[in-house]
């Protein structure tokens, strides 16, 4: 899943794929490969991600900063709006995407 709000993630079992990226204008992305003991730091409010690339399930867990930290799920927010986004801004936006592209995605 990518995403976005503050949190601390630690791994317990398996080994996970994660990262995030910075803020403009580097846009930098920042990963690492996660193992049983490891730590990682979702810096507040950058988009990040989780992915099992091991060959059991990971079980990992997070410390957020408050009961009600809030999410941002990308994806859903940029083409899952209610009414949708109009697609010739997302075309502009993301410009390796072909207009019915981004109807099928809504």
């Amino acid at each position: 899943m990518v995403s976005s709000h503050s949190r601390t993630s630690g791994l317990m079992e398996g080994t996970l794929y994660v990262g995030f990226v910075t803020s403009n204008p580097d846009n930098r992305l920042i990963t690492k490969i996660l193992y049983p003991g490891d730590v990682f730091v979702f810096l507040v409010g950058l988009i990040h991600f989780q992915f099992n690339v091991g060959k059991t399930n990971a079980v990992a867990f997070a410390a957020l900063s408050s009961q009600s930290p809030g999410v941002i799920t990308i994806a859903n927010a940029v083409f899952g709006s209610n009414p949708p986004i109009n697609p010739d801004v997302l075309v502009k936006a993301f410009f390796q995407l072909d207009k019915n592209v981004v109807r099928n995605l809504q």
